[in-house]
């Protein structure tokens, strides 16, 4: 009798475990998302197109671009829904320092993609292949891929397809890569129609353990906003009250710095301190000594014209009919020159070492760097100031972290916006002008 009542039991368990059981056995494999399928790379992001296009309209309008009409919003949705794709989910897309890169767009319809890539056969060469059975495009010329799938559309550019599309092909349900997870984690540019995320080694060698990038936008410059977090301190505090150069904002080149370092000096390991010194013994800088005389001022102006009173030796005639050389003086314009650097006893060791290492030469009482005009020099208990011109440039109070370059024609602003404990923010300004000059992308 108990036998038969275990065995009821046993066969009551066994049923209803199958019973409990029976939907996970036979249920269908749950195909992955598109967060799922981004493979792993250095620098990832998502993209939200329309919403892009909106906020850059009024830009392509004000430079009166031709193609102006094929980027707004309401073209690219109804090419988007012609063609069976989702642009008002985002785009995510990667890149690698390597030079490879590549995005993948939500699909509605892949019934209509086929028609899409037909018509593009008519403007480009693209062959058809298979990888794993998917049947993929790829533009030889360029090293180009294109694939889709019933919900995804896979764009890639670069000598690395195999491996990286088998990540996209063979992707699992839930299976997003670590960095991937983290970049969508991040509350920092969230609500940002352009973001990206860097997993670059070179800034984990800095001790970044986050870097995020941003774009903002108006009728006359692209704005790039970047935000930094170390899992160590920075080590470096802004300075409340500073002083520059008077004229500052319309030189071609600048740097301003106005930083307390007192703290980073004490940290002889510190990641960024390692970096900086490995890239300054390339060329030859006595970055050691450097470090021990700075003391987080810097300001540094090139542009215009500076007049200075050069001597000169000139051949003449006496009295008497014999030559005899004679010194004269003129005026002549040189390129202007001003270099300030905050400095404490240290400083002339410092100035001794550019010139044994031949990146200083003095002539007479002024200096020359590399292939700057000559530089008259005053030393002060805080300063080390370098200044071409016959007048020293005059110095204002400030507190700007910045540093403007002019390349080409193009003036370039990047901004230290703010600096905390473990964490910058930072903008990088570049005019839109010279990028749409005579309706070209140069």
């Amino acid at each position: 009798m108990f036998r038969k009542v275990l065995t009821i039991i046993i066969l009551a368990g066994a049923l209803g475990a199958f019973l409990y059981f029976r939907p996970l056995l036979f249920q269908k494999p749950i195909p992955p998302r598109l967060l799922d399928r981004m493979p792993s790379a250095e620098f990832i992001g998502r993209v939200n197109i329309l919403e892009l296009a909106r906020e850059t309209s009024g830009m392509m309008y004000f430079h009166k671009l031709p193609f102006r009409d094929l980027t707004t919003y309401e073209f690219l949705l109804s090419q988007g829904k012609m063609y069976g794709l989702n642009l008002q989910k985002p785009v995510y897309f990667f890149g690698n320092e390597r030079g490879d890169w590549g995005c993948l767009v939500e699909v509605m319809d892949s019934s209509k993609i086929s028609p899409g890539i037909e018509r593009l056969k008519n403007f480009i060469s693209l062959s058809d292949t298979s990888y794993d059975g998917q049947q993929v495009y790829k533009y030889g010329k360029e090293k180009m891929y294109l694939t889709y799938g019933s919900k995804y559309l896979f764009l890639y550019k670069g000598k690395y397809f195999n491996a990286t599309f088998s990540e996209v092909y063979n992707a699992q349900y839930l299976g997003v890569k670590p960095e991937w997870k983290k970049f969508i984690r991040q509350r920092t540019f969230k609500n940002e129609h352009l973001a990206i995320f860097s997993n670059w080694d070179g800034l984990k060698d800095l001790g970044i353990e986050t870097a995020l990038f941003a774009h903002d936008s108006d009728s006359l410059s692209f704005n790039l906003k970047a935000y930094l977090k170390r899992s160590i301190p920075f080590y470096i505090k802004p300075r409340t009250v500073g002083y520059t150069f008077r004229g500052m904002a319309n030189a071609n080149k600048s740097i301003e710095l106005h930083l307390d370092i007192s703290e980073l000096k004490k940290q002889p390991k510190d990641p960024l301190l390692i970096k900086l010194s490995q890239v300054g013994r390339k060329f030859g800088f006595p970055f050691k000594e450097f470090i021990r005389t700075w003391d987080g001022n810097l300001n540094f102006m090139e542009g215009g014209l500076q007049t200075v009173q050069e001597s000169y030796i000139e051949t003449e005639l006496d009295d008497d009919f014999n030559t005899v050389e004679v010194e004269k003086s003129r005026e002549v314009q040189v390129p202007g020159y001003s270099l300030q650097l905050g400095a404490n006893k240290s400083g002339e060791l410092f100035l001794s070492k550019l010139m044994e290492k031949g990146l200083v030469t003095k002539e007479g009482d002024a200096f020359r760097f590399l292939f700057s005009p000559l530089l008259n020099y005053i030393r002060n208990e805080r300063d080390m100031i370098f200044y071409s011109g016959n007048v020293a440039p005059r110095l204002i109070f400030s507190n700007q972290n910045r540093i403007i370059w002019m390349d080409e024609g193009t003036r370039y602003a990047f901004n230290i916006d703010s600096i905390k404990r473990y964490e910058v923010f930072g903008s990088l300004q570049i005019p839109v002008r010279r990028i749409f000059r005579r309706n070209k992308l140069i």
